[in-house]
């Protein structure tokens, strides 16, 4: 009797394998995908309430303050504040890799008196804003935000009495971690307040920044008759601040002692807390301690 064995002699089939998930490629693909939900503009901005007029500097791009807003407290983790857009380089969106930005803000303050920009003690003040923000974490941890340690001057205070513009920089860690972040300040003085452009980056981006402010200068302003040489002597209203006071946040008595500690001053320190971090090491790239 004649038998078959074909059955019987074919081996079994493989099961197939998954296929390998590359996840370098869906890391890009997920931060692509982020950073193309946001619109940006080119040209000549009016900002917000009419208080000054940009034209994006080359090499940026600008994001209105709705959409900054969410970048600012839905991607990088700091409390909620209003803005009046942000300053991306054009190789950058908010959850890329090494971001950094300008957000741009004003304060209706009133006119700050420069006299004092020669005498003020910076180092002196410097140790007293570290003990006041470290007496602010425990406010700011209650309310679900990271701890900010401040380290120390990331660029020392200094005020351009032509331009009539304060800049400096401070090293910030945010948390537990180790990575440093580093906010510099440009603040341009106008007549009625000042405009805040504050670069939030790591150290290793401060010859980037320092770069960028001339061609930044050079396409901001006041709107007309609002400029700080228009200040009116008895009409308009004289701020509480000093120079000093800007870099401290407060209002710094003629004597040399903190006079008033303006609420939640903390919460303008800025951190990239990002994202991008965020997303990378879900995809298993870097470590911990990155």
């Amino acid at each position: 009797m004649a038998l078959n064995f074909s059955a019987a002699a074919a081996p079994p089939k493989p099961k197939a394998k998954p296929a390998a998930i590359d996840s370098a490629a869906l890391y890009r693909a997920t931060v692509d995908s982020i950073n193309g939900t946001f619109h940006y503009q080119q040209g000549h901005i009016v900002l917000p309430g009419g208080v000054g007029e940009l034209t994006v500097p080359r090499g940026f791009r600008y994001l209105d303050s709705a959409q900054s807003g969410r970048v600012i407290n839905k991607l990088w983790n700091n409390p909620p504040r209003t803005n009046l857009g942000m300053l991306f380089p054009a190789n950058y969106g908010p959850v890329s890799e090494g971001v950094w930005a300008y957000i741009i803000d004003y304060d209706p303050m009133g006119y700050v008196k420069d006299d004092d920009a020669d005498d003020i003690k910076y180092d002196e003040l410097l140790e007293e804003m570290q003990k006041e923000t470290e007496e602010s974490n425990p406010d700011r941890t209650a309310a679900g935000y990271e701890a900010i340690h401040l380290l120390g001057w990331g660029a020392p205070p200094y005020y351009d009495k032509q331009q009539h513009t304060l800049h400096w920089a401070k090293l910030l860690r945010f948390g537990s971690g180790i990575d440093e972040t580093l906010n510099y300040n440009v603040r341009i003085l106008g007549r009625k307040g000042v405009l805040i452009f504050n670069a939030v980056a790591v150290p290793s981006q401060l010859p980037a920044i320092k770069a960028s402010i001339p061609d930044l200068l050079a396409n901001v302003s006041f709107v007309k008759g609002q400029q700080y040489n228009d200040y009116s002597v008895g009409v308009d209203e004289v701020a509480a601040y000093s120079i000093g006071g800007l870099v401290a946040g407060k209002v710094l008595a003629k004597v040399g002692f903190f006079a008033i500690l303006l609420k939640f001053w903390k919460l303008g320190l800025l951190a990239l807390g990002g994202a991008w971090a965020a997303i990378k090491r879900f995809f298993g790239f870097g470590t911990k301690e990155e």
